[in-house]
C-alpha cells in the first residue's frame, strides 16, 4: 500500500469564540431551560476554552432578515382580531407589533455565508499544501474533498478545480458525507489511488464550517453540547506514490469498520432554521466498539513480529474526551504513556470533525518526530463507521 504524505496545511477559523461567550449567549436566550444551573460545569467538562469559527458568533445568533409573521399569517390574524371585536386601527397596531418580531435565520441565511467561507478556506489550505509539497496545481492528478455541513452541488471539488485552475483531466472525488472520518478515509483512498499508479499526485482538501450547527433556539441539552464542541477548520495535504523530499509519513496499511444498526446515533438533520447535529448518549459506547475492533486489527498485523510492537504516536479523532479516556484504558499495558498527547492538545480548541486528524498530524510534525517512529491514525464518524491507518515517520 505504501504511499507518502507531505505535511498538511491547517487553516483555523479566524474568529475566536470563547466558551464564556457561548455560555453568556445561552443564558440570555434560554433563561428557563432545566439544565441551565449546570451550564458552567457542562462547559468546563468539555475542556475547551476557545475555538475558531469561519463566521463571528454574532452572525450565527443574529435574527433573520424576515418577519416571524408571514403575510398569510397576518391576514389570518386580522380576520381573527376582527371576529373578536377589535377595531381596524387596533388590529393594525397588533399586526405591526407582531411583524416587528424578527424570524430566525433561514437555511439559506445560515448556509450561504458558511459555504462561501468553506470555499475560500479550502482554497487557502489547498494552496498551502501544494506549496509545502513543492508542487503546483498543474501537478495534481486527483482531488479528494469533504465538507459535511454545507451541502452544495456542485461541491467543493468543482469549486476548487476552478479556483486552483486544475488540469481538465484531474479526477475529482467529492466525499461530503464522510464527516469525521474524512481525514483518515481520504488518506486511505489516496493511498489506494497511488498504489494503482505511483506517479499520481493526490491532493486532499477538507473544509468544515461546523459552526453552522449552532442553533440558538434549540433548547435541548444535546444542542448545548454541540454549541460548545465544534470548531471550523480547513486542511489539505498531498499524497504521492513515490517519496518526495517533503514527505514526512509513509502510509503502510488501512482498516475500515462499520457498526450495523448505529446510523441514528449521530446525524445531521435539516430543519426550517438550518442544520442540526443530533447526538444520542449511546454514541460514545458505540465508538468504543470500533476502538476495540481497531486494537484487534493492529494485533493481527503484528502478532508474528520478532519484537513486541507498539505505536509511538496515536493520532486519533474519536469525537470526545470519553472515548480518548477509553482508548487509554484499553491499550495494552506495555504500550508507552502519552500516545494521545497531540489528540488531546488539538481537542482543547474544539472538535474539528473531518479536519481533526490533519490538525493532530500537523501538531505532531511541528513538535518533531524521529524517523522510524510508528504512527496510527484513527477516526470515527456518524454511521457509526471508522477508519485507521498505520504508517511510519520518515
Amino acid at each position: 500500500m505504501a504511499a507518502y504524505l507531505c505535511p498538511p496545511a491547517v487553516i483555523h477559523g479566524e474568529h475566536s469564540v470563547e466558551t464564556s461567550q457561548i455560555v453568556a449567549e445561552v443564558r440570555d436566550r434560554l433563561p428557563d431551560v432545566p439544565w441551565l444551573p449546570r451550564i458552567d460545569s457542562i462547559a468546563a467538562s468539555t475542556g475547551i476554552d476557545t475555538r475558531g469559527w469561519m463566521v463571528p458568533l454574532e452572525d450565527a445568533v443574529a435574527p433573520g432578515a424576515g418577519s416571524a409573521l408571514t403575510p398569510q399569517a397576518a391576514t389570518r390574524a386580522r380576520e381573527a382580531l376582527a371576529r373578536d371585536g377589535f377595531t381596524e386601527q387596533d388590529a393594525e397596531r397588533v399586526i405591526a407589533a407582531l411583524e416587528a418580531i424578527p424570524a430566525p435565520q433561514t437555511v439559506q441565511e445560515r448556509t450561504a455565508p458558511a459555504w462561501e467561507a468553506v470555499q475560500a478556506y479550502g482554497e487557502r489550505a489547498a494552496r498551502g499544501a501544494l506549496q509545502i509539497a513543492g508542487l503546483d496545481a498543474s501537478d495534481v492528478d486527483c482531488l479528494i474533498t469533504s465538507h459535511s455541513t454545507t451541502p452544495a452541488l456542485p461541491g467543493l471539488d468543482v469549486s476548487l478545480a476552478n479556483r486552483l485552475a486544475l488540469r481538465e483531466d484531474a479526477l475529482l472525488l467529492p466525499a461530503t458525507q464522510w464527516a469525521c472520518i474524512a481525514g483518515t478515509r481520504s488518506l486511505a483512498l489516496a493511498a489506494d489511488l497511488v498504489a494503482a499508479d505511483p506517479d499520481r499526485v493526490v491532493l486532499v482538501v477538507i473544509s468544515e464550517a461546523l459552526s453552522t450547527t449552532y442553533q440558538p433556539a434549540d433548547d435541548s441539552l444535546e444542542s448545548l453540547i454541540v454549541r460548545l464542541l465544534f470548531a471550523d477548520t480547513a486542511v489539505a495535504a498531498v499524497v504521492t506514490g513515490r517519496p518526495r523530499p517533503e514527505s514526512v509519513l509513509r502510509l503502510d496499511a488501512s482498516w475500515n469498520h462499520t457498526l450495523p444498526g448505529t446510523r441514528d446515533l449521530h446525524r445531521l438533520e435539516t430543519r426550517a432554521d438550518g442544520t442540526h447535529f443530533v447526538m444520542d448518549r449511546r454514541g460514545p459506547r458505540a465508538v468504543q466498539d470500533t476502538v476495540g475492533a481497531m486494537w484487534e486489527w493492529l494485533r493481527g498485523r503484528h502478532e508474528g513480529d520478532a519484537q513486541p510492537w507498539h505505536p509511538d504516536l496515536l493520532l486519533a479523532h474519536p469525537g470526545g474526551t470519553r472515548v480518548l479516556e477509553y482508548m487509554e484504558q484499553t491499550m495494552p499495558d506495555e504500550w508507552p504513556d502519552g500516545l494521545l498527547t497531540y489528540s488531546r492538545e488539538s481537542y482543547t480548541t474544539g472538535n474539528r470533525g473531518g479536519a481533526a486528524v490533519f490538525d493532530i498530524l500537523r501538531r505532531a510534525h511541528d513538535a518533531g518526530q524521529k524517523p522510524g517512529s510508528r504512527a496510527v491514525l484513527y477516526a470515527a464518524a456518524p454511521g457509526l463507521t471508522a477508519t485507521a491507518i498505520e504508517g511510519e515517520w520518515l
